[in-house]
């Protein structure tokens, strides 16, 4: 099934941005450009400015104006995500044959960034459906490409990722669910927690253990929406993340043909852990299009904020502050662009310095955010301001894909094997 790439939608859209994106509520300072030293088309090609506008400026008219509604109502916008999707972000980095954009993994930061200063809850959805779509695309067969990556990419349907158990978080290899083989069927039996999507999204990436002990007896399994013994706990209420549910995904004799699975048995833990290393880029992709609104926010803020018979901007204190958090920020994106080429060109430093990326790029950008809030006063605390809800939306981000303590053992682990 072909598919046309981005750049043919971006030209029947005719998309044009304003680059100074809607990152604010109700109440707002007047909006301005951005700063050329922390301007994100730096060093992108044609090609991927033409994509990262078009990001933008979804972002700025399609999430941005409803963002504050989603976190307070708790909503998941299907049918925004949809719009998404005819751009091409459904399956971004999806082969386009299944219907996907064929893009690469440095392209999909640019976009994810992007969408994130509209919204991070919802493009970091965005960023795990896309993930369960490539995770299909590239270990499924031609029957399970064909049958569940068209839909996806679309955003007919929607995926979700199950890996973590009540029992197993960052001892992920330590996983209790069990997929017992009956005839042409697997039984399911166990339960996933935490899973975005879970009781609203149609199809599961499931790893489960069909085999002993340890990372070698686990398989992938794709489990469909009404699949008898598939059930769903309450929907858990959060500190951010609150566009997107969160359920705990249970098993109980769910019985999963054995076409669905993924590869081999046996091969679902390395199916996992790859698909996490892009995923690790993705969500701190989106840490950085949070923390860029935030700088964006606070700059804009100190400029019109008068305290003592002077704006904010002539504090030197808050120049000081304003510059590291642009500094950092600039950081972040650039380790984040060279992790996301380490893993597209399947280099042997690209799995430490996803890690790298997603360590430094969530720390600092929460950070960012949260010194951005400061700067805001009272007023960063109130709902009616947006600094709040992006400190809220990415603090989860230094816990999930790898909390970034893992981050740290694995990095450390590669320094010491090596040289060893």
């Amino acid at each position: 099934m072909a598919t046309v790439r981005p750049l043919g939608r971006i030209a029947r859209v005719g998309s044009s941005i304003c680059r100074n994106h809607r990152f604010f509520l109700n109440r707002s300072p007047q909006r301005r450009g951005i700063a050329s030293c922390v301007d994100p088309a730096h060093g992108l090609t044609d090609e991927q400015r033409e994509f990262q506008k078009v990001a933008f400026d979804f972002a700025a008219n399609e999430m941005a104006p409803h963002m504050a509604e989603w976190d307070q109502k708790e909503f998941f916008p299907v049918e925004t995500m949809q719009k998404a999707a005819q751009l091409g972000f459904g399956g971004i980095y999806v082969q386009p044959d299944v219907g996907g954009s064929g893009l690469s993994r440095l392209d999909t930061s640019v976009i994810f960034e992007a969408l994130s200063t509209g919204c991070v809850s919802t493009t970091a959805y965005i960023s795990i459906h896309n993930m369960c779509a490539w995770m299909i695309d590239t270990f499924g067969n031609t029957e399970q490409r064909e049958k569940f990556c068209p839909e996806l990419c679309s955003m007919e349907k929607f995926a979700s990722y199950c890996l973590t158990e009540p029992g197993s978080g960052s001892d992920a290899a330590s996983l209790l669910t069990t997929a017992q083989l009956k005839g042409d069927h697997y039984i399911l039996n166990g339960s996933k927690a935490f899973i975005s999507g879970g009781g609203d999204t149609d199809v599961y990436v499931v790893m489960c253990r069909t085999g002993g002990k340890g990372p070698k007896g686990i398989s992938c399994l794709v489990v469909e929406k009404g699949t008898p013994g598939l059930n769903f706990g309450k929907k858990e209420k959060k500190m951010g993340w609150n566009s997107q549910p969160t359920r705990a995904v249970i098993f109980e004799d769910c019985a999963v043909p054995v076409t669905n699975r993924l590869g081999e048995e046996g091969q679902g833990f390395n199916i996992a852990m790859k698909g996490l290393n892009g995923g690790r880029i993705n969500i701190a992709s989106c840490s950085l299009g949070a923390a860029h609104a935030s700088v964006q926010l606070a700059r804009d803020h100190l400029l019109v904020r008068k305290q003592f018979g002077e704006t904010l901007s002539n504090n030197q204190f808050l120049q000081f502050k304003l510059a590291e958090m642009a500094t950092k920020l600039v950081a972040s994106r650039l380790l984040v662009r060279e992790a996301a080429t380490a893993l597209q060109e399947n280099r042997p430093d690209a799995v430490s310095l996803c890690s790298m990326a997603k360590l430094f790029a969530t720390d600092e950008c929460f950070n960012i955010c949260n010194q951005a809030l400061q700067m805001h006063g009272g007023y960063g605390y109130l709902k009616d301001y947006a600094v709040q809800q992006f400190v809220r939306d990415i603090r989860v981000h230094q816990i999930l894909e790898g909390t970034n303590e893992v981050m740290r053992m694995i990095i450390s682990r590669n320094l010491l094997t090596e040289s060893s």
